[in-house]
């Protein structure tokens, strides 16, 4: 039950009969007035239950679109309401003030659909927290409330900004699919075609079928295998959690592998996922299909970080148990001294005696601006700090190079097309 904010209104308009009879039973005879107003309306306002209320599923977007959630709402009863509905949701859903209030008039057996515009501000699944129905007597004094859970999400996926990058690193594929299809035949386990025998050729590349066909010596001849693996490790451990121009560093990291991802799988090559920190958080097996982007998004979108140190050990078993194939990892990691020292260092033997390694990073440019202010004895002291951890990144970027891992540190939004570029020119070069 709600008063509104008419009864104290119609309380100080007694003050017109009490200056015009002053006196005691006046004010009383008001306030009766008034409290049996309140009732009656009280007694005339529809219970809330009359109203049936429906969710539409609302579906998927990405973080920073605009969404909908649409709420059915159906007159069951059998007089007409007046009634305010709020359609609750939980803040990071980004439902903007007053958008998730309305007003319906709804006679017997009549239904309309409610819509509040949502626009989310984290991933994962946004929940509805439950809808009140206010409705209102004919003097709207006094309201009967209820507030009923009525379930329903919005899956907020990662926002994939570096998609505008992927057109010009496509070009450049097709470009590399050309050259490669003039390049000499050699060793390899994929059939490309027949041709005649010279002097020199292996005689195990003899087809005595086809050569039983002519009068020639014919010989198959062999391509090397185009289809590659590339594994994204995604790290969500607390260092994952620091935020580079207002934007966490996973959500970064995530635009990388999304961008590097969509791109493999145009290429051929086979994408797996692996993220985590103490544990494996997420493990995909998701092929070379085109909606390779799309899977990815889903599969990150509940990833959060987490506050603990990394486990490499548990991340390489993972990459190891999905096969013993050569495949371009991807260590999409912060480049924090003591975090790779500490826990990344002493797996990277085994990691790059299988695979070919690249450790993918978010560089904070605050760092190289503060290293370049040098305006106040403050301001020196800072750059003086920004200097020393710049070279202590430098350091582990060059132990890092001798152990074989390759190092692609640049920020938030050269990261993705410096990745991806990196990727094709291991292609180019025939490393992968």
């Amino acid at each position: 039950m709600v008063i509104s904010g008419r009864v104290p209104l119609l309380v100080l308009l007694g003050l017109v009969p009490v200056v015009l009879r002053p006196q005691q039973g006046t004010v009383w005879l008001w306030l009766l007035v008034v409290a049996a107003l309140c009732v009656v309306d009280r007694l005339l306002a529809p219970a809330p239950g009359s109203l049936r209320v429906e969710r539409r599923p609302a579906g998927t977007v990405r973080l920073g679109d605009h969404a909908e959630a649409a709420l059915v709402v159906t007159n069951d009863g059998a007089r007409r309401v007046h009634a305010g509905v709020r359609d609750s949701w939980q803040p990071s859903a980004g439902a903007a003030p007053g958008t998730d209030r309305h007003r319906v008039r709804l006679a017997a057996g009549e239904r309309t659909v409610l819509r509040t515009p949502l626009r989310p501000t984290r991933r994962g699944d946004l929940r509805a927290l439950g809808v009140t129905v206010r409705s209102h007597g004919p003097l709207r004094l006094w309201s009967r409330q209820a507030t009923t859970p009525v379930p329903g999400t919005v899956r907020s996926l990662p926002p994939f900004a570096s998609r505008r990058h992927l057109p010009s690193r496509l070009a450049r594929l097709r470009e590399l699919d050309g050259r490669s299809a003039v390049r000499l035949r050699g060793p390899g386990t994929e059939f490309d075609s027949l041709r005649e025998y010279v002097r020199g050729d292996d005689v195990r590349s003899i087809d005595w079928r086809a050569s039983a066909r002519t009068r020639t010596t014919v010989v198959r001849t062999w391509q090397p295998e185009r289809d590659r693996r590339v594994v994204l490790v995604l790290d969500t451990s607390r260092t994952s959690a620091g935020r580079v121009e207002d934007v966490p560093r996973l959500d970064s990291a995530m635009d990388a592998a999304l961008l590097l991802a969509a791109l493999a799988a145009r290429a051929g090559d086979r994408v797996d996922l692996v993220a985590g920190d103490r544990r494996v958080r997420a493990r995909a097996r998701l092929g070379s299909a085109h909606d390779v982007a799309g899977r990815l998004q889903e599969t990150m979108a509940d990833l959060e970080p987490t506050f603990v140190e990394a486990d490499w050990g548990v991340l390489a078993a993972a990459v190891q148990s999905l096969g013993r194939q050569r495949a371009l990892v991807v260590l999409l990691t912060p480049l924090e001294p003591s975090a790779v020292e500490e826990g990344l260092l002493p797996v990277l033997p085994s990691l790059v005696a299988h695979h070919h390694v690249v450790l993918a990073s978010v560089q904070d440019p605050a760092l190289a601006r503060l290293a370049a202010d040098r305006s106040g004895l403050g301001e020196t002291y800072g750059a003086a700090a920004a200097e020393q951890t710049l070279a202590r990144r430098e350091r582990t970027a060059r132990v890092l190079g001798a152990l074989g891992v390759e190092v692609v540190d640049a920020d938030a939004d050269a990261l993705p097309p410096r990745l991806a570029d990196h990727y094709l020119q291991l292609k180019a070069a025939g490393r992968l």
